[in-house]
């Protein structure tokens, strides 16, 4: 018998807070000691002198709207359907932000949870983290620290506000350690845990094996260079869209490209007339769900993305990965693994794709603590007050 509950309430937004929010709940549900989970550690039972129960409530904000590629996510990740759906939609930041605000506020006021758990940088981060803050509750920050010192992302912002205002700060590399330490945070609320997206990773693996995707897309192992982009810089200006094409078109003469697109990349690609006549070797697809992407992350010969979570996994797979933006947050993809910053000159990245296509790779290790347990020893924080 439980002699506590501890009330968690965990947030999600955009599709890589899936990811994270997954291996929490999994590693929750080890805590608890359930049976039928499908969690990191089978078979784990919940040890005797454990007082405390988890209840575990998972809100979705509705920022990433697509019914679709939602739905990919949740079915894939075996999260329970969210016990809360706020359904914000899209709008500018400052409206989404504000919607976001008032639909949490009341789900908060309801259920007064213990602590709220926010992911990653996206505006449900920072809004449902001050919204929580404004009601006295504590927040825990999964992804705190991460710095890429360019203000002018919106991300950027969310991070640096969301950190300030947070209780438990769990933190992905030491880089994220060193940056809270120098903004003045309070090193006993700085935990470096690990990377929770790589748990997900790790734990889904074995069934990405088994995926038929690259039989589905007539794809040979590492023959293939594997895109990924959905920056507004990269993706929403025409004139940037219409390079990004020609760039993919040229790498496609070396390696055949799988370009899975964003709906709103591939309404602007219709509109700009820029869909390839001969899509032999630059081929676009639809969205494609969590474990088939992995597959394909996997058996790449070179990935090229523009988003931070991508850049962890190709660097735990050991695959070439090219970041076509000018900084990242996750330096320890660049100084310890397989990541090339090349920036956005798309004439250097094409040289860097041709290098590493032709051979020239680069060496990488996986960084501290990327083990699977990061979730884990998230949960021994928040229950224990530390982990060993």
């Amino acid at each position: 018998m439980y002699k506590n509950k501890l009330y968690i309430l965990s947030v999600v937004g955009a599709r890589p807070n899936f990811m994270k929010a997954a291996a929490v709940h999994k590693a929750i549900e080890n805590y608890n000691g359930s049976t039928h989970a499908a969690g990191f550690r089978p078979g784990v039972q919940r040890q005797n002198n454990r007082t405390t129960e988890i209840v575990h409530k998972i809100c979705h904000t509705g920022q990433h709207y697509d019914e679709k590629m939602s739905k990919i996510f949740f079915d894939n990740l075996e999260l329970p359907r969210p016990d809360f759906y706020l359904g914000v939609g899209s709008g500018s930041h400052a409206e989404q932000t504000g919607r976001i605000m008032i639909e949490f506020e009341k789900v908060l006021q309801a259920e007064k949870p213990d602590l709220v758990i926010v992911v990653g940088d996206v505006n449900s981060t920072i809004a449902c983290t001050l919204t929580a803050a404004k009601l006295g509750i504590k927040t825990a920050h999964v992804e705190a620290g991460l710095r890429s010192f360019d203000r002018d992302m919106p991300e950027e912002l969310n991070r640096l506000l969301t950190d300030q205002l947070a209780d438990y700060l769990f933190v992905t590399e030491q880089s994220g350690v060193d940056n809270l330490l120098r903004e003045g945070i309070n090193k006993n609320k700085i935990f470096f845990v690990g990377n929770v997206m790589i748990d997900s990773l790790m734990h889904y693996l074995p069934a990405a094996e088994k995926s038929d995707i690259l039989n589905e897309l007539r794809l040979s192992s590492g023959e293939y260079v594997l895109v990924t982009l959905h920056r507004p810089s990269n993706v929403d200006d025409p004139g940037s869209l219409t390079q990004i094409m020609k760039t993919l078109g040229n790498i496609a003469h070396l390696k055949k490209v799988i370009f899975p697109v964003h709906p709103r990349t591939m309404k602007n690609i219709n509109e700009l007339e820029m869909m390839p006549k001969n899509r032999g070797d630059l081929i676009l697809t639809e969205p494609i769900g969590y474990i088939d992407f992995i597959a394909l992350i996997k058996s790449a010969g070179l990935v090229i993305t523009d988003s931070g979570g991508i850049q962890e996994e190709t660097t735990y797979l050991g695959v070439q990965c090219i970041t076509v933006r000018n900084n990242t947050e996750r330096p320890v993809t660049v100084n310890v693994g397989t990541n090339h910053l090349t920036g956005t000159d798309l004439k250097k990245i094409e040289e860097t794709a041709a290098s590493v296509l032709h051979g020239k790779k680069k060496n990488g290790r996986i960084p501290d603590l990327w083990d699977g347990k990061a979730a884990e020893r998230i949960v021994a924080v928040l229950t224990e007050g530390t982990w060993e």
